[in-house]
């Protein structure tokens, strides 16, 4: 009997000797974490997408909590998020609008000319360096889905005429897209905006227009008809000042080669009301 009730007492004080000290320890080395971290934690959606320059939400909500990153640093979670992370770190959040990216090109298989028929990797990337792909407009959107590979929404399709389209009510303007466009034909638009110059081509108008029927002709055209003077011209290519445009549709209307895309739906429907 003896000889069984001895270990057992033996590893049992053991055991209560190395519990003892590993409780010691824990409270010892223990590591003070910021209340803060785990508030704003638990208000992030949690994509760990990285868009936010940190590599996940847990290094973004300890950069947060320092006061080194910005409350509204995160694209995913937008204005709704960033309100509540002002307001756990006791500041105003900004209320900027809400962005998602475009694919600055309208220039499909038919509109826009080929060079050569491109038979290698479906890969953006892998295309471009091939004289730069094998559309004719070297500013084009080369429709291999590199961009869908990159989005972690699934916000991006390929459509008729190989060219990619973000669509808006997935997209968090992550801007992963962004990132891994050879061509650099994606931008960040207003989510509320419904005019766009779907043109991303810098050269001369006629230059343009021997390549794409659809690019901007630096016509200015649109310049000189909009009422509220929302259209600037830079570098051979009409640009939109979002914050003076009112989405009235006249530049739409007016472009001669349809350059600038306008939904009119959802023009109408926002008369109707």
């Amino acid at each position: 009997m003896e000889a069984i009730v001895y270990p057992i007492l033996g590893l049992g004080g053991l055991g209560l000797i190395f519990g003892a000290g590993l409780a010691y320890a824990s409270q010892k080395f223990a590591v003070e974490v910021d209340p803060k971290v785990s508030e704003i934690r638990d208000a992030l959606p949690g994509a760990n997408c990285g868009a936010c320059g940190y590599p996940g939400c847990d290094s973004f909500a300890k950069g947060v909590a320092k006061g080194e990153a910005a409350v509204t640093a995160c694209p995913v979670g937008g204005s709704e998020c960033a309100i509540a992370l002002a307001k756990i770190m006791g500041v105003e959040a900004s209320t900027e609008a809400k962005k998602i990216a475009k694919v600055i090109c309208k220039g499909d298989t038919v509109k826009c000319k080929e060079r050569f028929q491109y038979d290698g990797i479906e890969d953006c990337v892998a295309a471009s360096m091939i004289s730069g792909g094998s559309k004719a407009c070297q500013y084009g959107c080369l429709g291999l889905g590199t961009c869908i590979r990159a989005c972690p929404f699934d916000a991006i399709e390929i459509v008729d005429g190989r060219l990619a389209r973000i669509i808006p009510d997935k997209c968090t303007a992550c801007g992963k897209c962004i990132e891994v466009c050879p061509k650099a034909v994606i931008d960040m638009v207003p989510y509320e905006q419904d005019v766009i110059i779907a043109c991303n081509n810098n050269e001369l108008g006629k230059a343009v227009r021997q390549k794409c029927s659809v690019g901007c002709i630096a016509c200015r055209i649109c310049v000189k008809a909009c009422p509220f003077d929302a259209i600037d011209f830079d570098n051979n290519l009409a640009v939109i000042n979002y914050e003076k445009c009112t989405n009235c549709f006249v530049c739409v209307e007016k472009c001669p080669t349809k350059a600038i895309e306008g939904n009119f739906e959802r023009r109408d429907k926002k008369r109707e009301q």
